[in-house]
């Protein structure tokens, strides 16, 4: 475009530059002719230039026609570059958008399962608190603690010992009663087992709130409690050609038994030399353990005579049976011996009939029976 113009530029310029030539050749023939040549070249460069112009013009039109379709094409193609990128963002927006509801739906679903336990547990929680505010209840009383621990002495001996090897609430010859005795082989005897729970000084001895002297005198009182209860025991269950010359003080509470072999070795001491045994439901699930395989070893023993009569007369059976053996085998070897002779005589009878249908009749041989 700018180079159009400078071209035009350039021959209106030479135009104008031979008309004031040819002026000024001719000033001289007379100024009327001058300016009438001067006018009629003036007129002629005119038309040029509207020519010129015109066809510029034109040349123009069709190039802006030329770069508004390309501006347009371009346009088309950036439009639909976009759309198709906004498509694809779309539906990438839309599949991050389903899978952040699917997760978040999950997340949802697995926390209302989460609640539901929980809140099931809650439930079971409260269940246990009362349970346990019961059994403190029920373990605040004396008598009740008695009961719970005989109670949980009889299921234990239950579960572990055949019903013939013990009895629960056993009176003995001079009128006391034993929670439970165990009928073991001789020269054990009867074992008395009593259940005793000493546990108003061993909570206040282990109280936080309460100061050290108060603990301290709760200690000393457990330590009596204790050696009272071993007193008790080794004077009312142990009888001379009664019962054994021991007897079994049962704890019901595994933390009441550490604390007295863990801290009060002299009690336990004192509980050994008048054979007392202290045990817990742990120790005395490996007694009542040993003692059932006692009384299994001892029920052996008696039934070894019958085990002896019972081989004795497996034992004749199998000669019996050996000695019918061997007469079988007998049979069976003179069944075979004469199943070998019959098919020697029947091997020469056939000779003799092969001979007979062969016209050998001379000196046939006698056959042998």
């Amino acid at each position: 475009m700018i180079e159009l113009l400078l071209v035009l530029t350039l021959i209106a310029a030479a135009a104008t530059a031979g008309l004031l030539a040819v002026f000024l050749l001719r000033a001289k023939a007379g100024e009327r002719e001058a300016r009438e040549e001067l006018a009629r070249g003036l007129a002629t460069f005119s038309q040029t230039i509207s020519a010129q112009m015109g066809s510029i013009a034109g040349v123009q039109n069709q190039q802006f026609e030329t770069l508004r379709a390309a501006v347009e094409q371009r346009l088309d193609r950036i439009r639909e570059d976009n759309s198709a990128k906004l498509e694809q963002i779309s539906g990438r927006v839309n599949e991050r958008l389903e899978e952040g509801f699917r997760k978040t739906n999950e997340t949802f679903v697995n926390v209302m399962q989460r609640l539901a336990t929980i809140d099931e547990a809650q439930k079971k929680i409260e269940t246990l608190t009362g349970s346990v505010v019961t059994l403190q209840e029920l373990l605040g009383d004396k008598r009740s603690r008695g009961a719970f621990g005989e109670v949980q002495l009889e299921a234990l001996v239950r579960n572990v010992l055949p019903p013939a090897a013990f009895e629960m609430q056993y009176t003995l010859s001079t009128g006391v009663r034993a929670d439970c005795v165990l009928r073991l082989p001789e020269p054990t005897g009867l074992v008395c087992v009593d259940s005793k729970f000493p546990l108003e000084n061993y909570k206040l001895m282990l109280d936080p709130q309460a100061g050290e002297a108060d603990r301290a005198l709760a200690q000393k009182a457990f330590r009596a409690d204790v050696r009272k209860h071993v007193d008790a025991i080794a004077t009312k269950y142990i009888i001379e050609n009664e019962t054994s010359d021991g007897a079994v003080m049962f704890v019901p509470a595994e933390a009441v038994f550490a604390e007295i072999h863990a801290y009060h070795p002299e009690v336990v001491e004192y509980a050994n030399a008048k054979r007392v045994w202290i045990v817990s439901p742990t120790t005395l699930m490996a007694v009542l353990n040993t003692a059932r395989a006692v009384l299994k070893d001892v029920e052996t023993r008696k039934q070894i005579h019958v085990i002896k009569e019972a081989l004795g007369r497996l034992g004749q059976d199998f000669r019996r049976f050996d000695e019918r053996m061997r007469k079988l085998a007998d049979h069976i070897r003179q069944a075979h011996q004469d199943a070998e002779d019959v098919q020697v005589s029947s091997r020469k009878i056939t000779q003799q009939f092969q001979k007979i249908e062969s016209a050998e009749l001379e000196a046939l041989p006698r056959v042998v029976e």
